[in-house]
């Protein structure tokens, strides 16, 4: 998907909104498991199926399939299928958080992008520019580079200042991966609760998309992420995961589901109609 194409979604759409599958086994509501032998994929099909008018992507968190082995695989790949087959014009994010040597990224890009056909991988610079560029020989494809990140742990390396320049590791990976990839093909990870940062990051970033977790269950403020973040086209995915697909344990998940899908949707809506970004 091309990042033209990713904007007219949103507006067409009037939401960024990311849904993340953090589809966890022993959350699933236990009657899908009477009622079918692959209770984990009924489960994604019905989150997608109530959601997929409302955002303009998901992103499956590769953990939550890689613990089950071949079966949470199996999964994966059928998840990912009937996004593509059923809603093409959904942006796949698959949530892997890679970062290896050149050869093995190399492996990894082939993985996500050759056989699984989805549209970004997460990827961790920590190990530099040999260990991201392999991502990005394949055409039409996206690199999500983590750049601030939600989590308490950010602070133990991310905040780090050199002490000549005072420039912060997270800047540091900014300004170099610049280098690497263009605002086409390239989106870095910014956490929703350091949405006070934005404009710092902005000030580097301005055109590239920002996908941006710890909206909702994390405490993120969507109104604080687009009043820093947002851009003349948008320049945002927010994802919500946990507040999502598992607002209910009952039959009526997918229906909760999508109440608070529908929630975060307005609210983006009137986020892009008073920045004018749709009429």
């Amino acid at each position: 998907m091309t990042k033209q194409e990713l904007i007219e979604n949103i507006k067409r759409k009037k939401s960024f909104l990311c849904v993340g599958l953090d589809t966890d086994i022993d959350k699933i509501p236990e009657f899908l498991f009477d009622k079918s032998d692959h209770a984990m994929f009924e489960f994604n099909k019905a989150i997608i199926d109530a959601t997929a008018d409302l955002c303009v992507a998901y992103k499956p968190n590769l953990a939550f399939y890689e613990s089950l082995g071949i079966t949470g695989w199996e999964v994966l790949e059928q998840t990912i299928d009937y996004i593509r087959e059923k809603y093409p014009d959904q942006f796949i994010i698959a949530d892997a958080k890679r970062g290896d040597i050149g050869n093995t990224s190399a492996m990894y890009a082939r993985t996500f992008f050759g056989n699984l056909d989805v549209d970004s991988v997460t990827v961790a610079p920590y190990m530099g520019e040999d260990s991201v560029t392999p991502f990005f020989t394949y055409e039409g494809k996206w690199v999500t580079l983590l750049a601030l990140t939600s989590n308490q742990g950010a602070f133990d390396f991310q905040f780090m200042k050199d002490e000549e320049t005072g420039e912060r590791l997270f800047e540091k990976v900014l300004k170099t991966s610049l280098n690497w990839g263009t605002d086409e093909n390239m989106m870095y990870v910014v956490g929703a609760t350091k949405a006070e940062m934005l404009t710092e990051i902005r000030n580097i970033v301005p055109n590239n998309f920002l996908l941006v977790p710890g909206v909702g269950a994390q405490g993120g403020s969507l109104h604080e992420v687009a009043k820093y973040g947002l851009t003349a086209d948008c320049g945002l995915l927010v994802n919500s995961s946990r507040q999502i697909i598992y607002a209910s344990s009952e039959p009526d998940f997918a229906k909760a589901a999508r109440l608070e899908a529908e929630k975060i949707q307005m609210e983006m809506e009137q986020i892009l109609f008073q920045a004018e970004i749709i009429e």
